[in-house]
């Protein structure tokens, strides 16, 4: 027969379970997603402004799983803008445009503090 024995008190696993359980450790998505825009905004390049302007975010809540989807609606021809500056593109007279990393940087930050964030209020449940 095995035996276990147990003091103290469960308090903080409970608040933890209860914690996640409740989605609390991702109330905050909608101000990321703000300030991701914002960030996204502030790094793109600025010819016309168009593409700067035309960022915006989604959050995404799925059998548990949240996301936030950050999204670019600038399209020239059916390209889009902020994906062939990220990347490169072709020209049309075959010539090869090299891309521009700013989508990572501008989000480093933004993906730190909210790691942050939920990592204290998980461990402050």
């Amino acid at each position: 027969m095995i035996k276990a024995h147990s003091t103290g008190s469960f308090k903080k696993t409970e608040a933890f379970l209860d914690y996640m359980q409740h989605g609390k450790a991702f109330k905050d998505l909608d101000r990321y997603g703000r300030w991701g825009v914002d960030a996204l905004s502030n790094a793109s390049p600025r010819d016309t402004g168009l593409m700067a302007s035309s960022w915006g975010y989604q959050i995404g809540h799925t059998n548990g799983v949240y996301s936030i989807s950050w999204y670019n609606t600038d399209k020239e021809g059916g390209v889009n803008i902020a994906v062939i500056l990220q990347y490169g593109h072709a020209t049309g007279t075959g010539g090869y445009v090299v891309g521009i990393d700013y989508i990572n940087p501008a989000m480093r930050s933004i993906f730190e503090k909210a790691l942050s964030d939920v990592w204290r209020g998980v461990m402050n449940a």
